[in-house]
C-alpha cells in the first residue's frame, strides 16, 4: 500500500530550534514563565528607517506587481556594493539573486549543485537546515566533527581524511550558528586553498558576517582565496544583521550558471520576493552600520555574561564564542546524574528535564549533529538572560 505522504518528504526532520521555541511559546501562553534561549533571531526592533522604507513602498503601486524572480534590480545592485563594502568581493549584480530568506538560499545553492549522490563535507556541529536541504537535493552529507578542545573549528587535516572521489562541496561557515566559532583568516586561507586544490565548490554562509567580538574579525573565504575562482556560492541575508527575522530577504551570489539555474528554480517555486521587504532590505543594506553596531554591543555583553555564568555549574564547560549569538556548552559531564528524581542519559532527555523544571528552553546538541551539548541564544533581555541561567544554575547545582 502506498504511503501517503512522499518518501523525499517523510524523510524531512521538523526544525529543532522552531520547535523548542513554539513549546517555549506555548507554555508561556498558557502562563508558565517559561525563558527561552532557543530562537536565533535579535530581539530588537527593525531599525526605523528601513521600516519606514517599506511603509512607503506599500504605497506605491509599482510593488503591487510582479517584479523579476531574481530580485528587483536595485536591491541586486545594493546587495553587490554592500558585498564589496563589507568583505572586499567584487561581483557584478547580475550574480546576485534575492531569495525568501537565507534558508531559500541554502536550499537553492544545494538543490542547483548537487546530483544524487554527491557528496558535502558539512562541519558538525551544524545549523539544522543544512541536512534537510542537502538530502532534499540528493546530496550525502559527510559530517567532520569538532569539539571545545578545538572551539569548533575543523581543520584541514580533518577536511581531507573525509573527502573522497564522490566529494563536490564543501560548505564553510564562519561565524558559526550554534557554536559561534570564527575562523582566524589563516585558517580560512588555508581551508580555501585545500578546497580549491581538490576542485571542490565551496558554498558559504556569511549571514553572521557582523556579529564578531573583540579583536576578532570576520574573513570571506571568496576574498581571501580567489584561486577557488567561480567555484564559490555566498549565501547571506538581512535576518540577523539588521533584525529583520521575519522579513524574510536573503540572497545567493555566485556564478553565472549558478545564479541562472537557480533562479530558473525560484521563478517556479515562489517567483519574486514580496516587494514591501525587498525595499526594507534596499534600505538596509544601502545604509551604516550604526544600528548593527548598537546590537553587538549588547550582544557582547550579554555573551560574557552568558559564559561566565554557564562556566559556574559544576559539570558544564562552555567555551568563549566570538561570533553569532550562541554559546554551544557541553553538558557531557551532567548526564547520567540524578536531578529531581531523574537520571538523564541524553542532552535531549536534560533539555527536557529543565524545561518541565527549570521553566527554560535550550536546545540539546541532537539538533545540531553532536549530542552532549546545548545551544543558547544570548539574543534576548538582560534580565530574562541572567534569570534564565539563574534557573539553570539552580537547579543543575541538584545533580548528583
Amino acid at each position: 500500500m502506498s504511503s501517503r505522504i512522499s518518501a523525499r518528504v517523510s524523510a524531512i526532520s521538523e526544525s529543532a530550534t522552531l520547535a523548542v521555541d513554539a513549546k517555549a511559546k506555548a507554555m508561556k501562553a498558557a502562563g508558565r514563565p517559561v525563558i527561552g534561549f532557543g530562537a536565533g533571531e535579535p530581539d530588537f526592533p527593525t531599525p526605523g528607517y528601513i521600516v519606514d522604507a517599506a511603509i512607503e513602498a506599500a504605497r506605491d503601486p509599482r510593488f503591487h506587481k510582479y517584479t523579476p524572480a531574481g530580485g528587483l534590480p536595485e536591491l541586486r545592485q545594493a546587495i553587490a556594493a554592500k558585498t564589496l563594502r563589507d568583505s572586499g568581493y567584487e561581483v557584478d549584480a547580475s550574480r546576485v539573486l534575492v531569495t525568501n530568506g537565507g534558508k531559500q538560499a541554502v536550499y537553492q545553492a544545494f538543490a542547483t549543485l548537487l546530483d544524487p549522490g554527491d557528496e558535502v563535507l558539512v562541519v558538525a556541529p551544524y545549523w539544522t537546515t543544512y541536512p534537510e536541504a542537502i538530502k532534499l537535493a540528493g546530496g550525502v552529507q559527510v559530517d567532520v566533527v569538532t569539539d571545545e578542545t578545538s572551539g569548533y573549528l575543523a581543520t584541514v587535516e580533518q577536511l581531507e581524511a573525509a573527502r573522497t572521489e564522490r566529494t563536490k562541496v564543501l560548505l564553510f561557515v564562519s561565524p558559526s550558528n550554534p557554536t559561534g566559532a570564527v575562523y582566524s583568516r589563516e585558517q580560512v586561507e588555508a581551508i580555501g586553498r585545500w578546497a580549491a586544490e581538490h576542485d571542490l565548490w565551496v558554498v558559504t554562509d556569511e549571514i553572521y558576517e557582523h556579529l564578531v567580538y573583540g579583536d576578532t574579525e570576520f574573513t570571506s573565504i571568496a576574498t581571501a582565496v580567489p584561486e577557488l575562482g567561480d567555484k564559490v556560492v555566498i549565501l547571506n541575508g538581512v535576518a540577523k544583521t539588521y533584525a529583520m527575522t521575519g522579513w524574510r530577504v536573503g540572497w545567493l551570489i555566485g556564478p553565472p550558471d549558478v545564479v541562472k539555474a537557480a533562479t530558473n528554480l525560484q521563478s517556479h517555486a515562489t517567483s519574486n520576493v514580496a516587494n514591501v521587504s525587498q525595499i526594507a532590505a534596499l534600505a538596509a543594506v544601502s545604509g551604516d552600520l550604526s544600528a548593527v553596531a548598537e546590537m553587538r554591543e549588547a550582544f557582547d555583553r550579554r555573551r560574557k555574561t552568558m559564559v561566565r555564568m554557564l562556566n559556574d555549574i559544576p559539570g558544564v564547560l562552555c567555551p568563549e564564542p566570538l561570533g553569532a549569538f550562541y554559546v554551544y556548552p557541553s553538558v557531557k559531564a551532567l548526564l547520567g546524574k540524578e536531578i529531581r528524581g531523574r537520571r538523564p542519559q541524553t542532552s535531549a532527555e536534560l533539555a527536557e528535564l529543565i524545561l518541565e523544571e527549570a521553566e527554560v528552553a535550550v536546545v540539546p546538541g541532537e539538533a545540531f549533529g553532536t549530542p552532549g551539548y546545548f545551544r543558547l541564544s544570548y539574543a534576548l533581555g538582560d534580565d530574562d538572560l541572567v534569570e534564565g541561567v539563574s534557573r539553570l544554575q539552580k537547579l543543575l547545582a541538584e545533580a548528583s
